[in-house]
């Protein structure tokens, strides 16, 4: 993604230890059951999201509009038409409960959660240098983890093949006319050349690899060295800290009168 972006100290945590630690927190999330800890939670993840990324306030909030749109779709659909015994209001089929819209809450909150740990993992963490880990220190195969890094570095290749074969058909006077049938008919014009070119270039990136002698030996040199540093001890520190305040603040100054929100 080529957006500027200021280098802060979450870009420099290593790789592996940031994936085992958000897989972790995601595992954790899905535990939490009480509401107020869920709050103060997605605050602990929010501080990380907004200002430790290095990203513009702007593209920040481009990145969060559609996962704000899933909060509010999931917590509105759960307040509406949830479940519960205590009745806040009632028209129609819409039936609000006083538990319906703590649930709610909370499943927005979780579905944020998850949101802003995938985002500041994606923007913090190169994926060289993430399979370099992988393999330094989780001791991935090299051939699993150069074969990853190839099929991401394809991605791009893809899409300007993608946009060379239309300029192709347009050279060739092929018109697209507007409607649903003609943009089907475009589409289907477009899978096998874009296919044929994927499989010349996935063997020719063979071949390459054939004649460095790339093979699956465990014994082999890195040309980038992934370590552990000072900022990996700031990182799991950080969580450490900021869940128990979290859960502090949760149990002495509750928000809302409830505990779990499965009753």
């Amino acid at each position: 993604m080529h957006t500027a972006f200021k280098k802060r100290w979450l870009h420099k945590i290593n790789p592996a230890l940031k994936l085992f630690t958000l897989t972790f927190l995601f595992i954790f999330a899905v535990t939490i059951h009480h509401l107020n800890f869920m709050i103060t939670f997605t605050l602990t993840v929010s501080i990380l999201f907004f200002f430790c990324t290095g990203q513009p306030y702007k593209h920040i909030l481009l990145f969060l509009l559609p996962f704000l749109f899933v909060f509010f779709s999931t917590a509105v659909s759960m307040i509406l038409f949830g479940k519960g015994e205590t009745t806040l209001f009632k028209w129609g089929l819409v039936h609000v409960t006083e538990e319906s819209l703590y649930r709610g809450l909370h499943l927005g909150c979780r579905a944020l959660v998850f949101a802003m740990m995938g985002i500041t993992f994606v923007l913090t963490t190169k994926p060289v240098q993430l399979f370099y880990s992988l393999m330094q220190q989780l001791k991935l195969q090299p051939k699993y983890a150069y074969s990853f890094m190839a099929a991401i570095r394809l991605i791009p290749i893809m899409f300007e093949e993608l946009q060379t074969i239309r300029d192709a058909q347009k050279v060739r006077g092929v018109q697209t006319r507007k409607g649903i049938s003609s943009l089907i008919k475009s589409i289907k014009s477009l899978p096998i050349p874009l296919l044929s070119q994927s499989i010349r270039r996935a063997f020719r990136i063979a071949v390459a690899m054939e004649a460095k002698r790339f093979n699956s030996s465990k014994e082999r040199t890195f040309y980038y060295k992934i370590r552990f540093s000072r900022y990996d001890l700031l990182f799991i520190g950080y969580f450490v800290l900021s869940i128990s305040g979290a859960y502090i603040i949760a149990m002495e100054f509750p928000l809302f009168p409830i505990k779990d929100v499965r009753n």
